[in-house]
């Protein structure tokens, strides 16, 4: 069937931003979609998003929209069908540009982070002074919290870059995303894995997303079959939760939703001050809630601990 873009569903372009990590998830899907529908052709469109390109604060950018504009606008204008996204890379602050959807969540990678030491340390193994890699609010307050003797050094650019880096002595070790090092083949590199107690990972974390225009019906249909339910129901939740927070790039806000095989959903989320001098924490079970009620209840706990004084503190 055609789309409105006059592709057909047996021709995906898929756009995607060109780093090495962003086109191994694009490989991820191109292979799914494949498993799904043996018959069905795949392209790449390459962008270099301007969050690409800059090495500075992502603020001065405008946050997380950094990365997402001009894959946006190559899908709005026609020339792809479908992106592939990083959830943890989505605004949740303000809604998906007008005209597009997501299709699909796909199941739920591993959400923790890694720490990647040359000499194989762990995190509680690190001497005093230790540079930290890395350009995180979240991990910097958590690490303010639980390592306050470690110094935290600003760190931007895509993993391999970043892992440069550090071989090169710009810090003395990394914090990074597990499920990115899995992505390009690099968790020879990890040290330690850490557990959601010490690091609490961001919104979204471990989970691509499959955004389309909305009318392009054969698009949508022919990748909707390789969403995972349970990963629909956790992002809804935390996306629900963090725009109802209308927290902002720097605002060191952390949490996971967990969907359990009885069907049952929790979610967790943490608001800090960018010091970790206040920590917010709520906890709540879904029971009958559908995921977005639970988002929202979760955030409401969060303010009236006082969440927006926190949040609303920081500059942008």
């Amino acid at each position: 069937m055609p789309s409105a873009s006059g592709a057909t569903a047996a021709t995906i372009r898929i756009v995607s931003r060109s780093s090495p990590m962003a086109l191994a998830q694009v490989e991820r899907v191109r292979a799914e979609l494949t498993a799904l529908h043996p018959g069905i052709r795949t392209e790449v469109v390459p962008v270099t998003t301007s969050g690409d390109r800059w090495l500075g604060d992502l603020s001065a950018l405008g946050g997380k929209g950094a990365f997402t504009k001009e894959v946006d606008a190559a899908l709005l204008a026609g020339e792809a069908d479908l992106a592939v996204h990083c959830v943890k890379d989505i605004p949740a602050d303000r809604p998906l540009p007008a005209g597009t959807v997501f299709a699909a969540y796909l199941k739920r990678d591993d959400l923790r982070d890694a720490l990647v030491h040359p000499g194989g340390l762990t995190l509680d193994e690190l001497p005093q002074g230790s540079r930290i890699g890395t350009s995180s609010v979240r991990r910097v307050a958590q690490l303010a919290i639980s390592h306050p003797h470690l110094e935290c050094v600003p760190m931007r650019g895509n993993a391999n870059r970043r892992l440069e880096k550090l071989d090169a002595g710009e810090c003395d070790a990394l914090l990074l995303a597990l499920s990115g090092l899995q992505r390009i083949g690099r968790t020879d590199r990890i040290s330690e894995v850490l557990s959601v107690e010490v690091m609490c990972p961001p919104i979204g974390a471990g989970v691509l997303a499959l955004q389309c225009r909305e009318e392009d019906t054969a698009t949508i249909e022919a990748v909707s079959g390789l969403g995972d339910a349970d990963t629909w129901r956790e992002i809804t939740a935390e996306r629900m939760l963090l725009h109802v927070l209308q927290g902002h790039c720097n605002s060191p806000i952390a949490g996971y939703a967990r969907a359990e095989r009885d069907g049952r959903l929790s979610l967790r989320a943490r608001v800090f001050s960018p010091d970790g001098k206040t920590v917010l924490d709520a906890h709540e079970w879904a029971g009958p809630l559908d995921p977005a009620t639970l988002g929202t209840s979760v955030a409401v706990a969060l303010l009236r601990q006082g969440a927006r004084e926190v949040i609303d503190r920081i500059p942008r």
